[in-house]
């Protein structure tokens, strides 16, 4: 069992950043890959980034690629997710996510994770 807990959402003119937090609790977050998806007001969850398990690997939906970084800290218990140059169409509630080994290749699919957090408000104005 894992629990998550996500912070660092806020409101920022279009062109600005913010960097998202996900604290994880239990003993063995070193383990889960963990991924970050987002939902817009009347739009399905999208996948945003996911980080392997090391931190080795990283991966991004292509909307977000080049301006958003995963990361995370293992001795922290904590993933991030920096945004630079955010755009309108980046708000939306964003998600941390945990899932668990084994793995499956299939890191962009939210029914690979096990794991939710309650979810960050970003909203980006134009």
């Amino acid at each position: 069992q894992v629990q998550l807990v996500e912070s660092g959402g806020g409101l920022v003119q279009a062109g600005g950043s913010l960097r998202l937090s996900c604290a994880a609790s239990g003993r063995t977050f070193s383990n889960y890959r963990m991924g970050w998806f987002r939902q817009a007001p009347g739009k399905e969850r999208e996948f945003v980034a996911a980080v392997s398990s090391s931190g080795g690997s990283t991966y991004y939906a292509a909307s977000v690629k080049g301006r958003f970084t995963i990361s995370r800290d293992n001795a922290k218990n904590t993933v991030y997710l920096q945004m630079n140059s955010l755009k309108p169409e980046d708000t939306a509630v964003y998600y941390c996510a945990a899932d668990p080994p084994p793995q499956s290749y299939h890191y962009y699919s939210a029914q690979s994770y096990d794991y939710w957090g309650q979810g960050t408000q970003v909203t980006v104005s134009s």
